[in-house]
């Protein structure tokens, strides 16, 4: 397979701050000989574990580069043993447009995975993640939110794999990382995302959803940024805090055992969401209806709860269209566990 047009501007393995970018090349109508130019920041300290951190891997979610720019800014070679390498804006054309999606080829880079590196822009970052940055790190965190038509409980995730002992190494972490949820997720569709490359690639891998509708929260970010240091301490990366005499957190445990925990619009029309997020529901219950926005003196269409369990995510706007997640139902396996690294 050909070498990936990106070139890093930074050395991956030289002790120190450094802080540069991933350079690749995009002719376009603007600038014939221009660059897409995705910031990067490593910091190293002799030799130990990697840590790749990113966020912004949908570009309407912003608790990731949020925290991640902080960290970047903050974090000295001094404070790990190891590598840290920190990717904010991910898929930057995205981030920078403030949409899911690039709007240089409308790729969704968490759906884009192996990549190619004679793709798309959104499918050459997608293989330079794959065969350059992945092998350098053993473990992962991609920080995700809701954006702007999804919201969600806080929570840290990993998914069921089938070796039980990355398993249990992925669990550890995400219950390191302490958000005051940690689901055990379900994807419908796990083709081309990140999550599976990283997975398959053996990593210890950690994703998050820590709210949504396209903003961040001065509390979601305090999430993303908690969550970020408990994960490299938990890594060996960076040193446990030392006490500080504060309440000891807690995490309750989720679980989206199949699909029904997921209730799907049939409809298009003005969205009504009857339970708010952390909220128990029972199964048959009236979660949301949907009002036909083109006349009045309809009655709206009911969807009720396929299972019981918490309300973990739901729609945000307040128009649906068919086809649209209205909501999330998820088990709740254990509440009170100990945030522990």
């Amino acid at each position: 397979m050909r070498a990936s047009p990106i070139q890093p501007t930074v050395d991956f393995n030289a002790d120190g701050e450094q802080h540069g970018f991933l350079k690749l090349p995009h002719s376009h109508d603007g600038s014939a000989w221009g660059a897409v130019m995705i910031p990067v920041t490593v910091i190293r300290n002799g030799e130990g574990p990697t840590a790749l951190l990113s966020g912004g891997n949908h570009g309407d979610e912003y608790e990731g580069p949020i925290a991640l720019a902080k960290l970047a800014g903050t974090l000295k070679a001094g404070d790990v043993c190891g590598r840290v390498i920190i990717v904010p804006f991910m898929n930057f054309p995205a981030f920078r447009a403030g949409t899911r999606t690039s709007p240089i080829d409308r790729g969704n880079l968490n759906r884009s995975f192996p990549g190619r590196p004679d793709g798309t822009v959104t499918e050459k970052i997608a293989d330079y993640f794959q065969r350059y940055l992945l092998p350098l790190a053993d473990y992962v965190l991609d920080l995700h939110a809701g954006g702007r038509t999804l919201d969600f409980v806080p929570f840290a995730a990993i998914h069921l794999l089938p070796d039980a002992t990355q398993q249990a190494r992925c669990e550890a972490a995400m219950r390191a990382f302490g958000a005051p949820y940690s689901m055990r997720m379900l994807e419908l569709d796990s083709v081309g995302l990140y999550d599976t490359a990283v997975e398959e690639a053996g990593k210890v891998f950690v994703s998050t959803e820590l709210g949504g509708g396209g903003t961040a929260t001065a509390q979601s970010v305090a999430v993303a940024e908690r969550g970020v240091r408990g994960f490299l301490q938990h890594a060996g990366i960076l040193k446990q805090d030392e006490a500080s005499g504060a309440a000891p957190r807690t995490t309750t445990l989720l679980d989206m055992p199949d699909g029904n925990c997921y209730t799907t619009s049939e409809h298009d029309g003005l969205l009504e969401l009857c339970k708010d997020l952390g909220e128990m529901v029972e199964r048959g219950e009236v979660i949301a209806r949907v009002y036909d926005a083109s006349r009045t003196g309809v009655a709206p269409v009911e969807y009720r709860a396929r299972r019981a369990g918490m309300l973990a995510a739901r729609h945000f706007p307040g128009l649906v269209r068919i086809g649209d997640t209205v909501a999330v139902v998820a088990d709740v396996l254990e509440r009170g566990i100990p945030v522990a690294v």
